[in-house]
């Protein structure tokens, strides 16, 4: 009696531990089939553009059937806004790679990194999402909010990863709007045609010399 009430105490008590290790692997699944989904809108999006994807596309891209996709994202806005909030994330995460450490704050290698990450098909997309959202109100109403929380995280993020700007806050501004606007000019450019890729390398330096102008201690550097 005594060892059947044993056993049945150690068998009672890993029950919650299994409940929960369930729970846990059941969100582990769908947080990857929703990564899945997201993964296959960005694809659709890339390969249609915007106006032709839809949710049956994505789910057949995604290998899953509709009702699955449905069980996770009650509708296409709903899966659109995850997407977009995907692109933000992963671009905040790859700024933070290429900038987390301070002794490679090269202007050059910053630069270089920038560049090859708006040739990715995350950029693509979201450039994709943010013509579209030009005369679509409902993606509009998505994507214009989501941009202004993606901007205030990005120059917080900004600020802690650059703190040798901190006396020069103009200046950092300038060559963080500067980098974004011609880099991600370019990117569009070379997509569609406007621009021939030879000349890119050339862009690179002068956009890295004219950064490198408004660095303070460069100035006083050059001029010392």
């Amino acid at each position: 009696m005594a060892l059947s009430r044993t056993r049945t105490t150690r068998i009672a008590k890993p029950t919650p531990a299994k409940a929960a290790t369930g729970s846990t692997l059941q969100a582990t699944k769908a947080a990857q089939t929703r990564g899945r989904l997201i993964d296959a809108t960005v694809r659709c999006i890339v390969k249609h553009g915007y106006a032709n994807t839809t949710t049956p596309r994505v789910a057949e891209e995604a290998g899953l059937s509709r009702g699955a996709m449905m069980h996770h994202f009650e509708n296409g806005a709903a899966l659109i806004k995850a997407t977009i909030i995907e692109l933000h994330e992963k671009r905040l995460r790859a700024f933070r790679r290429a900038a987390e450490k301070p002794e490679e704050h090269d202007v050059d290698t910053l630069v270089e990194v920038y560049w090859a990450q708006v040739q990715k098909p995350a950029f693509i997309a979201f450039h994709e999402l943010a013509v579209a959202a030009r005369t679509d109100k409902e993606l509009g109403a998505i994507l214009f909010p989501l941009q202004e929380e993606f901007r205030e995280k990005f120059n917080a993020q900004a600020d802690a990863l650059f703190p040798e700007w901190r006396d020069a806050p103009l200046e950092f501004d300038m060559a963080m709007n500067l980098s974004q606007t011609i880099l991600e000019g370019m990117a569009i450019a070379v997509q569609t045609g406007a621009m021939d890729k030879a000349k890119v390398p050339a862009m690179l330096t002068h956009l890295e010399n004219q950064i490198r102008a408004l660095m303070p201690w460069h100035r006083n550097a050059t001029a010392v």
